[in-house]
């Protein structure tokens, strides 16, 4: 069975812009796209903390250390600058692949720049929730 999981989280960036123009993705600085393991072009899900809405399109890499976040196209009448929000970085996973997985929460400043990054380890949290509570 594959799972759908958060292999990634940009946890309250805020929007610097909003291109309507543009075609359709978000434009996020390369280093937080490296630190949640975001590819060019990968499926990304996007939560406005202001608005409650929630929209899926692919990522593109800004100028790296820029904070950069841009949301084009259809979503800029959605998400606007100043905008906080959280991007998460799906995929689908086998129990192999879920068992090695190790999804970085990545913080950041009012600034977009990176301030801590929280490596989680979901299958160490399963085994201890299974353990406290007697379940296999």
């Amino acid at each position: 069975m594959l799972r759908k999981v958060c292999k990634g989280k940009l946890h309250r960036l805020h929007v610097t812009q909003a291109d309507l123009n543009y075609m359709g993705s978000i434009t996020l600085d390369a280093a937080l796209m490296h630190a949640t393991d975001i590819r060019p072009h990968e499926m990304v899900q996007i939560t406005n903390l202001e608005n409650g809405v929630l929209w899926q399109t692919y990522a593109i890499p800004g100028a790296e250390g820029s904070g950069v976040v841009c949301l084009n196209g259809p979503p800029a009448r959605h998400f606007q600058p100043g905008d906080t929000i959280i991007v998460l970085s799906l995929g689908w996973m086998d129990e192999a692949e879920w068992e090695s997985l190790r999804p970085n929460v990545v913080f950041v400043n009012e600034m977009n720049q990176i301030t801590n990054v929280v490596t989680e380890n979901p299958y160490e949290v399963w085994n201890e929730l299974r353990d406290n509570t007697g379940r296999s």
